[in-house]
């Protein structure tokens, strides 16, 4: 996996790679409370969530979310 930097390409080290899983962490744990309790009260989240409509299962919609949240961030 390669990041870009100023314009240039290098390659990912270490410490990006904790970075993007704190943040997909922290996406995850804002996410998944928003669409367990919309569930729970029968609401239809997955219009809510970037990414998530076409998924049927809470854990893969709220992952779908997450990453089109990530890809945002760039």
């Amino acid at each position: 996996m390669t990041c870009r930097e100023n314009g240039a390409v290098r390659p990912m080290t270490t410490q990006d790679s904790y970075v993007v899983r704190l943040i997909f962490i922290c996406g995850f744990l804002l996410f998944f409370p928003i669409a367990l309790v919309a569930s729970a009260l029968g609401c239809h989240w997955r219009n809510w969530l970037p990414g998530a409509e076409g998924v049927n299962s809470l854990m893969g919609g709220v992952k779908a979310a997450v990453y089109t949240f990530m890809a945002h961030l760039q």
